[in-house]
């Protein structure tokens, strides 16, 4: 009797470009889980246990935006290097592997040494990311066809989103069963092995020729972003923005761990709660963009972030895990948007020979932005240390939402508001 073997036999045969856009979405698990365990509250707490100072944690925080302005360099390069594939695999693999090596810092150095360690892994690691994600980002608008992208995006980052929540969770009740360094440790692990899975799957990337600036000076690819004045002012202004938003939200982690003595398992559930739901305000931006321009819906998320800050002022009459919560749902919709239109604005609405360009130009202007947003921040509450605790719970950030709140209704119309200014391009 002859065997059957037809069940073997895929039906309907995968076409290239749907088979790329499957890599790039399983990438993202390995990738959202190293992010998740060794970023957010585990990055704030795992330097409180090596001994971190806010002003620290602060620079720390800072670093991974700073470091974006090697995206210029990287654009250059591109252009003379143009195997977009190899250097992804290079610099994407040296982040991955590095940021987990900073568990290994309490085996190998003296404690005296453990923040200063972590702090150069760190930025030697997002240095590598940042150099990375240029190429990445080149390479994967040529990947998604422009007619699906916001639908794309907002399934990919939906489906990444529900992996995120699970890291996050697991993560948390590892914490709060081992105690101390333990915990950590086994964090570190599973980052190593997702890092390692995280080095093949971008070996499965595609690798589509690359089109080069018409420019063949560097200084006329710098000069490309700088003299589209729609571009270059929205940027200006969203520097502005995360120069101040830097101050308050990435320290809203140290203000639950350290002020509100809020447990991991806690922590942890919020920011689950949180990432849930920019899972879900992924999927609804994306549907939104298919109808409405990145530009606009990127202003109207910056309210959202500017009543998350707001929120904080409840604490004044609310219980605190209530007040977290709303917090970090407001968060969760409003960075939703801003992420995914920032994304969808530098890739969709820039022109596509010079796109290497301008995304170093946005990264590096808006990283600096950044960078100096949690610094001050991190100066801000050292200096409050002997006020009243509600200055330092909620009274910084209630004062950055009113700042933001006004900057986005006044100035962010006058910006943003315009779906043509400049040369057009906007």
């Amino acid at each position: 009797m002859k065997a059957n073997y037809r069940f073997l036999v895929p039906r309907r045969k995968i076409s290239p470009n749907r088979r790329h856009l499957w890599v790039a979405t399983f990438e993202g698990f390995p990738a959202v889980i190293i992010f998740q365990l060794l970023g957010g509250p585990f990055l704030t707490g795992y330097l409180l246990f090596l001994g971190a100072t806010s002003q620290e944690i602060g620079f720390v925080l800072a670093v991974t935006t700073v470091v974006n302005v090697v995206q210029i360099a990287m654009a250059v390069l591109m252009q003379r290097f143009r195997n977009r594939k190899l250097m992804l695999l290079v610099f994407g693999s040296l982040h991955r592997l590095l940021w987990p090596a900073v568990g290994l810092i309490p085996f190998l150095f003296p404690k005296e040494l453990w923040v200063l360690m972590y702090i150069v892994l760190y930025t030697t690691a997002h240095m590598c990311n940042a150099a990375g994600s240029v190429v990445w980002t080149s390479l994967i608008s040529d990947v998604v066809p422009p007619a699906v992208r916001g639908r794309y995006f907002g399934l990919r980052n939906t489906v990444l989103g529900g992996v995120s929540s699970l890291a996050l969770f697991i993560g948390g009740q590892i914490l709060d069963r081992n105690p101390g360094g333990q915990g950590f440790y086994y964090l570190f692990i599973i980052a190593g092995i997702c890092a390692i899975l995280n080095v093949i799957a971008y070996s499965l990337y595609p690798n589509p020729s690359f089109e080069p600036s018409s420019e063949v000076n560097p200084l006329g690819m710098i000069n490309k972003p700088l003299k589209d004045r729609g571009f270059l002012r929205a940027v200006v202004f969203l520097s502005i923005w995360l120069f101040v938003q830097g101050i308050t939200v990435p320290f809203f982690s140290y203000v639950m761990l350290k002020l509100l003595h809020i447990s991991y398992e806690a922590v942890s559930l919020i920011t689950v709660v949180h990432t849930l739901v920019m899972m879900g305000s992924y999927y609804v931006w994306g549907i939104l963009n298919a109808r409405y321009s990145a530009q606009r819906l990127l202003l109207w998320s910056l309210p959202i972030i500017a009543a998350a800050c707001l929120l904080w002022g409840g604490l004044v009459v609310l219980p605190i895990l209530v007040v977290l919560y709303a917090v970090h749902i407001a968060l969760g919709i409003g960075l939703g948007g801003f992420n995914q239109m920032v994304f969808a604005f530098t890739i969709g609405d820039t022109p596509k020979s010079e796109r290497p360009m301008y995304v170093a130009t946005y990264s590096a202007l808006t990283g600096f932005a950044a960078f100096l947003g949690p610094i001050f921040g991190g100066k801000v509450y050292a200096w409050l240390v002997n006020t009243p605790l509600w200055m330092q719970t909620y009274g910084v950030s209630v004062s950055a939402g009113i700042i933001l709140l006004l900057f986005a209704l006044f100035v962010g119309r006058l910006v943003l508001g315009n779906e043509k200014g400049g040369d057009g391009k906007l």
